[in-house]
């Protein structure tokens, strides 16, 4: 019987042929979702509306942009990038147990990298954009893996649904209450938030501190009070340990049903706030922020049943012919690299849209914007592609196994 490894010896990162297609292909895909989510933020110089970040006004197609954003992807792509992170939480943890590794050894691994993970989110706000992730998934990190990474698969699911509840339970009220809540002229002076403010500063140095100031705000709120973001920890820790991304064609009939109605859920959840941002439904402004937890709590399921649906697709190509097609492997490598990826797009957009740079966040519209974020994401694509040729691990993800292992 092989004994474990000292506390302090660990095995290295997973290795190119350990990796399974579905999670890469998920990330792949999430990074260009991401990148549609995230530069409408960067737009200044307009009204938005009172429960997201898009202009109040615009063309047609503008509207239709708008209408397509909200009902598909606010709201329901960091639920999605929520799971694949508790997912690789299981995985990593998995890899150094089985390689022998002591598992005080490999919860320090863990550890250090949601510490670094939280500096390196700060530092990315500091110099780049005040709605990183990265260090919010970090704390919720070091928070789930204390709390909840030892217990039971039985306990993860009650967990699970005790605060899906909750954000179930206070949408309903604050829907039940809309028709009672008298109207506020401030709120009809109000934007979503003042982030314009900070896209539309044109001092660098006033900027960095416009989003240290912002930035712990939205990590803390995003990452734990939201609830959203342990929820979907809670189903990855679950999932993973059954590993079903890694044999999606043992779990079909699950995957099935977790696509179609996650979907659906997301979709419908999603349309309120859309028709009354496009005017179709006559709400108060003063009303718009009930719609923001209508669309937080339906993009949960949305966010799932795009995991699910990602995974169905991976499946379908691994077993053809068509996963070693350039796109797709493209795609796998963005999704390889989805830390490089992630911090690439502000290193692009920030300069490009934000005031104190080139400043087009000011001139353009939201099918412009749209544009702009499909176009940086094929770069970064056409990057990795590169360095997936060339067997480069991304230079972020490089940075931070060094830190984490070591």
């Amino acid at each position: 019987m092989t004994s474990h490894i000292s506390s302090g010896a660990h095995r290295g990162p997973v290795s190119a042929s350990e990796r399974a297609l579905a999670p890469d292909l998920a990330r792949g895909f999430m990074l260009l979702l991401i990148a549609l989510a995230n530069t409408p933020w960067y737009l200044y110089g307009q009204a938005s509306g009172a429960s997201s970040a898009h202009p109040v006004d615009g063309s047609i197609l503008d509207r239709v942009v708008q209408f397509v954003l909200i009902v598909a992807v606010d709201a329901r792509i960091y639920p999605l990038f929520a799971f694949l992170f508790g997912y690789g939480i299981v995985q990593l943890y998995r890899r150094q147990i089985q390689a022998g590794v002591a598992d005080g050894a490999a919860r320090a691994i863990l550890r250090r990298r949601h510490w670094w993970m939280i500096i390196v989110g700060a530092v990315h706000a500091a110099l780049l954009w005040f709605g990183d992730i990265v260090g919010a998934y970090g704390l919720v990190g070091l928070v789930m893996v204390a709390i909840f990474f030892r217990r039971m698969d039985r306990t993860l699911i009650v967990w699970a649904i005790v605060l899906t509840t909750v954000l179930a339970a206070v949408t309903v009220l604050a829907v039940i209450s809309l028709p009672f809540i008298p109207e506020d002229q401030g709120f009809d002076d109000a934007s979503f938030m003042d982030t314009a403010a900070i896209s539309g500063e044109q001092n660098y140095a006033t900027s960095v501190l416009m989003r240290l100031a912002t930035w712990p705000l939205i990590a803390v709120a995003q990452g734990l009070i939201g609830l959203v973001v342990p929820t979907m920890v809670l189903l990855a820790f679950w999932a993973s340990r059954r590993q079903i991304l890694e044999h999606p064609q043992e779990h079909r009939r699950l995957l099935r049903r977790t696509a179609a109605i996650g979907v659906s859920i997301g979709m419908v959840g999603g349309l309120p706030n859309a028709l009354s941002h496009v005017g179709v439904v006559e709400v108060g402004a003063h009303h718009g922020w009930i719609f923001q937890l209508t669309q937080s709590f339906t993009g949960l399921f949305g966010g799932l049943g795009y995991v699910a649906l990602f995974t169905l697709i991976a499946d379908r190509l691994q077993r053809s012919s068509a996963a070693r097609r350039a796109p797709v492997v493209a795609i796998q490598a963005v999704g390889k690299r989805s830390l490089s990826s992630y911090l690439g797009q502000s290193i692009l957009f920030a300069p490009l849209l934000s005031a104190w740079g080139f400043g087009l966040g000011g001139n353009l519209n939201s099918a412009g914007m749209a544009a702009i974020a499909c176009a940086g994401w094929l770069l970064l694509a056409a990057g990795a592609f590169v360095l997936e040729r060339r067997g480069t691990r991304g230079p972020a993800e490089s940075v931070l196994r060094r830190l984490a292992y070591r």
